[in-house]
């Protein structure tokens, strides 16, 4: 099982190197080279206008928050916590695995995303002029605006990176890897379990409110205008969710505290149960408190009553299905699961 389950996931890392063994386009390994080979790139550097005064603030020699502090607010801080709170709660090596694959990708798509945006739109930051450092005497030619070429800033890294102000790096990459905390948080504690719980709603919010800080800090060292650490911002958000959902069934599912089922040929059967029978006209309600005691899961009553022979299958303890379309009672906490199909 453990080979099998390797082999299955081997792409979620590596990336497109063996694309016959999964279909996802592009996956962590790869996306991070991508983001830091599109790093060396010059990039488009709009014009602009030295009359703007949006565009004359200081340069910043030291960051509040600076690229080795971001990765470790944004990469190091997530994945440790998941691992302790995995440990506290269903102490599966399991959900560890998913959880981190789910927090790589997550990064992975967002810093590439947000790299060759900046490279494209090439937006100047708010110490541009600073960076640029103008020739004595410049002014913006009449009915025009001003390019790089008055700068007399040596060619290099402080003059290419003031013209990838959008949006923000450190905004998207903390909402990226501290969103998916939130979201790994509130999935463990059921925080969308229909009864209110205000102790949880912090609890899930707060790297959210860590990822705020970092994105703010932007805005007091003069690297970023407001509009490019919104726009990174709700980039990370997005895409740590997304990443979310690929390892992970919905917030307000009953079993959101578990990952789903490894992508092995022998689980590829399993399914959870549907609130609604699609084929029932009358559109019955799903009776979520019926228990399969074989399976120890949730069960469809209307689905029937027959039981078939059971299936034995290698799944880790704590998972649940992909497959929303139900064919087969779910998941166990037992080590030996016995799922019954019904037909």
């Amino acid at each position: 099982m453990l080979w099998r389950s390797v082999v299955a996931y081997a792409p979620d890392c590596v990336g497109p190197i063996f694309p016959a063994w999964h279909a996802k386009p592009g996956t962590d390994l790869f996306l991070s080279a991508l983001f830091g080979a599109l790093n060396n790139i010059p990039g488009y550097k709009r014009e602009f206008s030295l009359e703007d005064t949006s565009l004359r603030h200081p340069y910043a020699v030291h960051e509040r928050v600076p690229d080795w502090a971001l990765y470790v607010i944004a990469v190091a801080s997530p994945a440790i916590l998941q691992g302790c709170v995995n440990l506290l709660t269903v102490r599966a090596w399991w959900d560890l695995h998913n959880g981190l694959l789910g927090l790589l990708l997550g990064l992975s798509l967002t810093g590439s995303i947000t790299q060759i945006v900046k490279l494209t739109v090439g937006r100047p930051r708010p110490d541009v002029i600073a960076r640029c450092i103008p020739q004595a005497g410049a002014a913006d030619p009449p009915f025009g605006l001003s390019s790089v070429a008055i700068c007399t800033r040596a060619v290099g890294p402080i003059l290419h990176d003031g013209w990838r102000s959008f949006p923000s790096g450190h905004a998207s990459l903390s909402f990226a890897g501290l969103g998916f905390l939130s979201f790994y948080l509130a999935g463990k504690l059921h925080l969308f379990d229909n009864r209110g719980h205000a102790p949880k709603a912090w609890i899930a919010i707060t790297p959210l409110a860590g990822a705020t800080l970092v994105a703010i800090s932007r805005t007091m060292d003069y690297r970023h205008h407001w509009q490019d650490v919104t726009a990174g911002a709700i980039l990370g958000l997005v895409m740590s969710y997304f990443s979310y959902r690929q390892y992970y069934p919905s917030l307000a599912a009953p079993y959101s505290h578990h990952p789903y089922f490894p992508r092995t040929k022998s689980t590829q059967g399993l399914s959870l149960p549907l609130h609604q029978n699609p084929d029932n006209s009358s559109r019955e309600r799903y009776d979520a408190s019926t228990l399969n005691p074989r399976a120890g899961g949730y069960r469809d009553t209307l689905l029937g009553d027959r039981d078939d022979e059971v299936v034995d299958l290698e799944v880790p303890r704590g998972t649940v299905s992909k497959d929303e379309r139900h064919e087969v009672p779910v998941w166990s906490d037992s080590e030996d699961i016995d799922l019954t199909r019904n037909t």
